[in-house]
């Protein structure tokens, strides 16, 4: 039992105190702070993926409690991997927010944010059903916070959509969570599995409709069809840090659904085994036609972000729904990709939102923005990224799913979905573009004024928070680099998914830390 697997959901809880009590320090001190402990929390997650590359699924029982009486966290592969991706973007979204200044919009930014990783990480690393719910409820409280962050007409509207229907969600969540109590006796994910294994035919129906109660609830939080509409508004009107932070909170509905269903209802399951997965496939399907249907038919480019994060959902949800190690493994592979490469391209709207004066990012005719060849450039790299094309490594993402779905019965629907989808988000992107960057008003450069020609100085458009963009975006060239040693990880981490035996073996036999000091107290 170590204390590093438990480390990553401590540190950000110490790094929202400190923050808070550095408030009277004023806000320099904050972001000092906040920044430091957030580059300590990636060296933390760090030491965790070489923990979980190195031995098998490690547990931390809290309070010395053992399973299933105790709350454990859990750190494998898979939950190694989120943590650190999540602490990648972090680092990126906080600088972009301090470099723009937009942590001085509102009150309580840095704390929110450190929450919202405390929530995240937790979600990511807990082993029972209970304490899923609340890390979900601590990162949505902090999320509504930062989504208002800065006020607004625009950003309130979507604020009550998101906060309205993720209510629902964490209703329906404990009358799941409640009638999975009442038949099987306990939360805890490892021993809820081996209840599962031999429950009665007579209970079957129940446990079957709370799963399906609980895949409604995780696809409220993925933005699955037809429960995705929430996401468009929420995340183009919020702020780009935000946005950016944003692309991994979809991830922890996906995460959910491959933890919970993967595990409770596994090989293991008899007559349960694998219930939920025809519903994730074809709503996985639905949802990336939509999306890109989306895209094209977006009026701004933050709404079109938005959209392509949708498809990058959708595309997940397909991975997890052809049901093999080696989909599993390409869709880690692009849930690395897709979510870092979202945030960086919401981070990119910005920058064009504030180069193009009252146009904003809409896709509208306007006076050339400045600096329009180096964002232009960024825009295209980001572009190419998003879509999938060659030589990033959304192609290479986007081809192991597919190449994992030959043998699958719906082959040919999932083949058709991706492809045509895909050619859609291309036109759409590829018509943004044009319209961001060519189709631009004439604007007269001198005139003359008594005699006098006076030409307007060039404006300039400072690209601060830099280095979070290019950071973002080198991911999508350092997964084709070193794709081989990459896809051999995920390969692991997708065939630990799939050992529901070990997993549980590693929780339920865990032994509590010897009190050296018992003797001498009795």
């Amino acid at each position: 039992m170590l204390l590093e697997t438990f480390m990553p959901v401590l540190l950000p809880l110490i790094s929202g105190i400190l923050v808070l009590l550095a408030r009277s320090g004023g806000l320099e001190l904050q972001r000092l702070v906040s920044l430091i402990a957030v580059v300590a929390l990636i060296f933390v997650n760090l030491n965790a993926i070489q923990i979980a590359v190195q031995l098998p699924p490690q547990v931390y029982a809290l309070g010395n409690w053992i399973a299933p009486f105790g709350i454990v966290m859990v750190l494998d592969k898979l939950s190694a991997t989120l943590v650190l991706v999540t602490s990648l973007l972090a680092v990126a979204a906080l600088w972009y927010a301090v470099r723009q200044k937009i942590d001085e919009q509102g009150s309580h930014f840095h704390v929110l944010f450190h929450i919202q990783l405390f929530g995240l990480n937790g979600a990511f690393m807990t082993g029972d059903v209970f304490n899923l719910f609340v890390f979900f409820e601590v990162l949505l409280l902090a999320s509504y916070g930062l989504l208002l962050h800065g006020g607004g007409r625009l950003k309130t509207r979507a604020g009550l959509h998101y906060v309205s229907l993720n209510l629902v969600g964490s209703t329906l969540f404990l009358f799941a969570v409640g009638a999975l109590y009442g038949i099987l006796g306990t939360l805890n994910l490892a021993d809820m599995a081996v209840r599962i294994s031999t429950l009665s035919p007579d209970d079957q129906g129940v446990v079957a409709a709370a799963g399906l109660m609980l895949l409604l609830v995780f696809g409220i939080k993925a933005a699955m069809f037809p429960l995705y509409l929430w996401l468009p508004q929420a995340y183009a009107n919020t702020s780009a840090p935000v946005a950016a932070l944003f692309a991994i909170m979809t991830k922890v509905g996906l995460y959910a659904i491959i933890r919970i269903h993967g595990t409770l209802f596994g090989e293991n399951a008899g007559d349960l085994a694998a219930i939920h997965i025809p519903w994730v496939l074809w709503l996985g399907l639905i949802t990336l036609f939509l999306a890109a249907l989306g895209a094209i038919a977006s009026r701004h480019l933050r709404e079109q972000v938005a959209y392509l994060v949708l498809a990058s959902v959708a595309t997940l949800l397909i991975g997890i729904g052809i049901n093999n190690v080696e989909a599993m493994s390409a869709t880690i592979f692009y849930l690395i990709h897709s979510t870092l490469i979202a945030g960086a391209m919401f981070l990119i709207a910005d920058w064009i939102r504030q180069g193009r004066g009252e146009a904003e990012d809409q896709f509208i005719s306007a006076h050339a923005m400045p600096n329009a060849i180096v964002v232009g450039s960024i825009f295209m790299v980001g572009a190419i990224a998003m879509t999938g094309l060659p030589p990033l490594s959304g192609f290479i993402g986007k081809l192991l799913i597919l190449s994992s779905a030959l043998t699958h019965p719906q082959f040919f629907w999932i083949l058709g979905v991706v492809l045509v989808s895909g050619l859609l988000m291309i036109i759409a992107m590829a018509r943004s573009g044009s319209l961001l960057f060519y189709n631009v008003l004439p604007e007269e450069k001198c005139h003359t004024i008594d005699g006098k020609e006076v030409c307007k100085t060039p404006k300039t458009l400072p690209l601060k928070g830099a280095a979070s963009v290019i950071g973002l975006l080198s991911v999508a060239i350092i997964l084709v680099v070193f794709a081989k040693p990459f896809h051999a990880f995920t390969d692991s981490a997708a065939a630990q998914v799939f050992e529901s035996n070990l997993y549980q073996q590693q929780v339920l036999q865990i032994k509590p830390i010897a009190n050296p000091l018992k003797e001498l107290v009795e």
